[in-house]
Parts: structure tokens; sequence; C-alpha cells
């Protein structure tokens, strides 16, 4: 069990949080930012993937959808 005085020795939450943004700005400054050309290339990878992904499920959707159509005319 800690004695009274290491538990006073610990710094308040104020003390705390200040370290804590401290080490969040530090780490921050470490970053590698995108320029805006990196931007708007990532941009322009996400949306074709997005869209490619979506006409992809909508095509195995309708696939799907023929299919139980079929089934259940059948029934």
């Amino acid at each position: 069990m800690a004695s009274k005085s290491a538990v006073a020795e610990k710094p308040n939450v104020g003390e705390r949080l200040k370290g804590f943004f401290r080490g969040v700005l530090a780490e921050l400054k470490r970053v590698h930012w995108p320029d805006l050309r990196q931007i708007s290339v990532y941009t322009a990878v996400v949306i074709v993937a997005v869209l490619v992904m979506g006409v992809a499920l909508w095509i195995i959707d309708s696939g799907f959808s023929y299919l139980l159509g079929l089934l259940l005319k059948g029934a």
C-alpha cells in the first residue's frame, strides 16, 4: 500500500491534463501532413473505390433479386 507522502506527490488532474495535451501537441508536430495534391489524389481514389464497390454490390443485389424472383415464380 502506498504511503500518504507518495499519494500527495501525485500531480493533480489539471497538471496531468496539461501534460497530456503537451504530449499530444508534440506528437502532432511530428506528423507528416499531406499537401493539397496528395489530398486530392487520395480523395479521388476513395471516391472511385466507393463508386466501384457500389456498382459491384448493385450488380450482385440485382442478380440475387432476379434469381429470387425466378425461384418464387416457380414455387
